[in-house]
């Protein structure tokens, strides 16, 4: 059956003839995610974000993390059909579902590396289910001949709980309800499986999809409709407040990692935010998005009143053709947010339309002198869908599939067009370099939140403001016992690095000026401990060890086979087939 291209905001929506009765599977691309494999998955992209374009030459101190499929959460929560998420599951558990249970509708995530999984998967949805609809969203439609390359019913681009509740008769105008998310679901470091509960773990939040400012080289502005156009699902700072408290008293949580590509650039959500939680006296702490001149736009008291205790901030470079950078002096900047607390993660792209061979050397030491906690390294990379990738396809400088796989254009490993002067095959080498000249010189990213949450509580602990000081003695809680061990270990592994040292030895004594009890005590108790489980995990890495994501199975309705009674009706019939059908002698 051929792909047919539907937009969600086309008056021509398809309704699907069951309307809510109709039977939903949402799913995402099967696994494995970091091995190489048939089907398009890659050893260098596994599905960890921050192990894959943050921590990545990291090794042991690499920050691990798996990451739910937020868009199918969200389009579950928000429909009244039956529907179940089969989130990360391997191709055998995939065909399972599929065989065990009938469905009207299947819908499919991906990015546009998963084409072959996608395409494997309405293969298989055809053979086992003939008369499902297969529905296909996420970053995959910004491909425009996607309709050539699978064969899927419909592909949604653009935001898709709208989309679905149309067609599926619903009210697509009804409130959005947002689902509980944990912003990671398994977190690990250094050897060392960390929990994730309401002390430890966030909420995400998501006011909002698409992105205002639009990059030109930005898929998410794209999949959105384009530069400017966004989809708010809480416009005021009302809303946003009460969906933040129905998560703390639901979730337990005090934390919200907030999903919005510049969460501050809508300012007066944002102070009315603030207003009601001074008056509500919340004490949250939030981790945003943010481009440098939005920033600009607040107070450091607005800022730290929000709770703001982390910034993912753009670094394009010092001549990039950016205009969020322009006038600003983004060291300064970043120095600034960490010695009031705000721990930064700095996103800098390798092979920028100025990059030479001559000059990469320095746009590498540039981004690294910013000494953020954590920092992102990607290659400059035209996606289907963005204007970058229509101005380069223009100029003929795009490489055909042939020329490199889609599988293999995920900005890890090689430009999918001809760089004006970089030449082919020098690009892993190039941001594998960033990434390891950033933890030669800065250290784990794991470790390095501590003078940035050392400052914050030295400056804010006697602040006025309850509710800060509150915010900031939560937050330093983990610092005189596990990050006190961590250091104590982490001072033996870089031994032989004296930059790396250096600033793990002041980091430790400033540890011990502060908890002189604690952060000795717990050093000397458990340093020795993750000294051995880092060693361990160096075993694991040498072996090919991957870390993959647990299968979530979950569904929106009561189904009789989990009940009690559906379980004991269930054993009940297979006891009977067994008596019948005897197993030969």
């Amino acid at each position: 059956m051929q792909a047919q291209s539907v937009s969600p905001v086309t008056d021509q929506h398809p309704v699907h003839p069951l309307r809510s009765k109709a039977k939903v599977l949402l799913c995402s691309v099967f696994g494995p995610y970091g091995l190489d494999d048939a089907h398009g998955s890659r050893t260098i992209n596994p599905m960890e974000l921050y192990h894959n374009q943050v921590t990545r030459a990291q090794g042991p101190f690499s920050l691990r993390m798996h990451h739910r499929s937020w868009g199918l959460m969200f389009i579950q929560a928000n429909i009244s059909a039956p529907c179940t998420l089969l989130d990360f599951p391997s191709r055998e558990r995939f065909v399972q579902e599929l065989s065990e249970n009938r469905y009207d509708i299947v819908g499919i995530s991906s990015i546009i590396p998963n084409t072959p999984k996608v395409a494997e998967m309405c293969k298989l949805i055809r053979a086992h289910q003939p008369g499902a609809t297969i529905v296909v969203g996420g970053h995959i439609s910004n491909v425009p001949d996607l309709k050539a390359r699978i064969d899927a019913d419909h592909v949604v681009r653009g935001e898709g709980i709208r989309w679905f509740r149309r067609y599926l008769g619903e009210d697509e105008n009804q409130p959005i309800r947002h689902p509980h998310i944990w912003s990671a679901v398994s977190r690990r470091s250094m050897g060392v499986q960390m929990k994730v509960n309401a002390t430890t773990g966030a909420a995400t939040l998501v006011p909002s999809v698409g992105c205002p400012l639009g990059c030109n080289f930005c898929s998410t502005s794209a999949m959105f409709g384009g530069k400017g156009k966004s989809t708010h699902f809480y416009r005021t700072g009302d809303e946003l407040f009460e969906i933040m408290c129905q998560l703390e008293r639901e979730m337990k949580v005090h934390s919200f990692f907030v999903m919005d590509e510049n969460f501050l650039l809508q300012r007066p959500r944002a102070l009315r935010l603030l207003e009601l939680m001074q008056k509500n006296d919340k004490a949250w702490s939030i981790y945003v998005f943010s481009s440098a001149n939005v920033l600009k736009m607040y107070t450091m008291e607005q800022l730290v009143g929000l709770g703001v205790s982390w910034v993912w901030m753009g670094l394009e470079g010092e001549d990039s053709r950016y205009e969020k950078l322009k006038g600003h002096d983004s060291r300064e900047l970043v120095r600034t947010l960490q010695a009031n607390g705000i721990c930064v993660l700095g996103s800098t792209i390798i092979g920028l339309e100025n990059h030479t061979l001559d000059n990469i050397d320095d746009a590498i030491a540039y981004a690294v002198s910013h000494a953020t906690e954590f920092h992102q390294f990607m290659l400059y990379t035209p996606i289907p869908g963005t204007p970058l990738h229509a101005e380069l396809s223009a100029q003929g400088r795009i490489l055909t599939d042939e020329e490199i796989a889609p599988e293999d254009v995920h900005g890890q490993y090689r430009f999918n067009y001809r760089h004006a002067h970089l030449p082919p095959g020098s690009e892993e080498k190039l941001v594998l370099k960033a990434f390891e000249r950033d933890f030669e010189v800065n250290g784990p990213s794991v470790l390095r939140i501590v003078p940035t949450l050392l400052a914050g509580w030295r400056k804010y602990r006697d602040c006025g403001d309850a509710r800060i000081r509150r915010r900031f003695k939560r937050e330093v809680s983990g610092l005189s016992t596990t990050f006190a061990a961590a250091i104590w270990a982490a001072r033996r592994w870089f031994k032989d690095n004296p930059i790396v040292l250096a600033k793990l030895e002041t980091w430790q004594r400033e540890l011990n000026r502060e908890f002189p009890v604690m952060a000795r005590l717990f050093a000397g108790l458990f340093g020795r401990y993750v000294l051995k489980m880092l060693n361990r995990e160096v075993a694991r890495l040498a072996a090919g060890w991957t870390l993959e994501p647990e299968t979530f199975y979950e569904k929106n309705y009561e189904d009789p086979k989990q009940t009690t009674a559906g379980r004991v009706a269930e054993l009940i019939r297979t006891a009977v087939a067994t008596i019948k059908s005897p197993e030969p002698a």
